[in-house]
């Protein structure tokens, strides 16, 4: 039995074939079965009634609050031509669609299309939004779409408007002007364009070109706020660049994928050091570039290990990356990735001059931004272990120096137990995908991290009273022991 909350939908139709109206029928019986009060003429027109009179009660009757007009050939050409009681209804919905502002009363459905593939439109309807029923196929997927347009229940709310981000309140924001080369890649990513490969490349330049825009102008305000304030600023920038990794591990993980995410980190290396046109300067003068270069590639290494793309991270962590002349270095040279994991003394100076008290202001940052990314923060917690593990193993085979610190383990407390690329490590057919990560051969090869760590050749982080046992979180013990 209807109540207050049953809408009644009157369905507007032609007679055009006995096939075409069993077709009304079923589908008002369905509507009815869920929920909706249909008035059709079939049911509710009786003998001797005026007909004509009936559908124009119909399409003004206050109590109706839905009209659905199935439009098939006939109904649009009837429509068009006045023709008959479709007619009739034509001149008075018509009249109600271009009259009134609210136009969710009435709503054209499709039970077929024409030869071409066009919906069969009245004229006076052709620039609004109809729902489809014309197949089998679309029957089924978008009779929820009317039941929803009956009941006024969209399936896409529209969100309440919240507080605008930090980055946008800040005057003078700089701006990337990446946006729309992200959409454009992100689309071709997912759609397997054939011009991807050049629509990631030509982002990715975009990004690293226009980086020199977050450079810090110094003033009389304290410089770590400037650097904290434009961190935040960067956000939209680093989230856009995590959507595109992500899309690249998941639809296009292959060896020219690995390269591009390389090379944009190579292009981003100058901002590491000062400018060769600088030459009075403070170490701290590009902090905020340092943090924002690090924590992007924490990002692409921890997006890349999430989707279990272990070779591409291999690619980053194997391949050098070359830098061009500076005043720091003095000639070309090929610098491995720790060479992305600066310390940041303006972030020292902030943790002092506020008394903040914290054994790491830099871990704390990647903290709390991790809330607004698709990546959580164990994640991060994991590349970061990774890449220290690596770094340290490149140490001992070369020689070079102990680079890569992983300040965000300072948060290892809250770890309990391996991080899952470990735990999962210890399937054998598992571990013999990881171990590409280290260029190891066998378990036995991190023995040699051991070895190093009791006689202080290599060095575990402390913080304050804080610091972690790596083969813990490696589950060394346990890696390779089941099949």
């Amino acid at each position: 039995m209807a109540n207050h909350s049953t809408p009644k939908l009157f369905i507007s139709y032609s007679w055009t074939s006995p096939a075409h109206e069993q077709w009304v029928i079923t589908l008002a019986t369905e509507l009815r079965e869920s929920g909706v009060d249909v008035i059709l003429d079939k049911w509710d027109l009786k003998e001797g009634h005026d007909a004509n009179a009936f559908m124009e009660k119909m399409a003004v009757d206050p109590a109706i609050k839905k009209v659905a007009m199935i439009c098939d050939r006939v109904y649009a050409e009837k429509a068009d031509g006045r023709r008959g009681g479709v007619g009739t209804e034509t001149q008075i919905i018509s009249a109600e669609v271009y009259a009134k502002q609210d136009q969710t009363k009435f709503v054209a459905v499709l039970p077929e299309r024409d030869e071409s593939g066009k919906p069969l439109l009245p004229t006076y309807y052709k620039s609004r939004v109809y729902i489809d029923l014309s197949s089998p196929e679309l029957y089924g997927r978008n009779f929820e779409q009317l039941l929803r347009w009956a009941f006024d229940k969209p399936l896409h709310l529209k969100p309440d408007i919240g507080a605008p981000p930090s980055f946008l309140q800040a005057e003078g924001a700089p701006s990337l002007a990446t946006t729309a080369h992200y959409r454009r890649a992100l689309d071709a990513i997912r759609e397997s364009r054939t011009y991807c490969s050049g629509a990631v490349k030509e982002y990715f330049e975009t990004l690293s070109q226009n980086f020199e825009r977050f450079r810090i102008v110094k003033d009389d305000e304290e410089f770590d706020e400037k650097v904290i304030r434009s961190i935040d600023q960067f956000t939209p920038y680093r989230n856009e660049a995590v959507d595109v990794f992500i899309a690249l591990a998941q639809y296009r993980n292959t060896e020219e994928s690995w390269e591009a995410i390389h090379r944009l980190f190579e292009n981003l290396l100058p901002y590491l050091d000062r400018p060769e046109s600088v030459t009075q300067y403070q170490d701290w003068d590009w902090d905020n570039l340092r943090f924002i270069v690090h924590e992007l590639f924490l990002y692409a290494v921890a997006v890349l290990l999430r989707r279990e793309c272990f070779p591409a991270v291999a690619h980053l962590l194997r391949h050098h990356y070359y830098v061009a002349t500076n005043a720091r270095r003095g000639q070309d040279a090929m610098v491995s990735f720790s060479e992305f994991r600066q310390h940041l003394t303006s972030l020292e100076h902030r943790n002092t001059r506020l008394k903040l008290h914290r054994s790491s202001l830099h871990a704390d940052l990647l903290n709390n931004r991790s809330t607004h990314s698709a990546i959580s923060f164990a994640q991060i917690m994991e590349a970061d272990f990774v890449l220290f593990l690596r770094d340290c193993l490149d140490y001992l085979r070369v020689g070079d120096s102990q680079n890569w610190w992983p300040m965000t383990l300072v948060y290892s407390q809250r770890h309990y137990g391996p991080f899952e690329v470990f735990a999962r490590s210890q399937s054998a057919r598992y571990f013999e995908r990881t171990k590409v990560l280290f260029d190891v051969t066998s378990k036995q090869d991190f023995l040699s991290l051991a070895e190093a760590f009791k006689s202080n050749k290599l060095h575990i982080p402390r913080w304050d009273f804080h610091s972690f046992n790596p083969f813990d979180l490696l589950a060394y013990n346990k890696l390779a022991t089941l099949p």
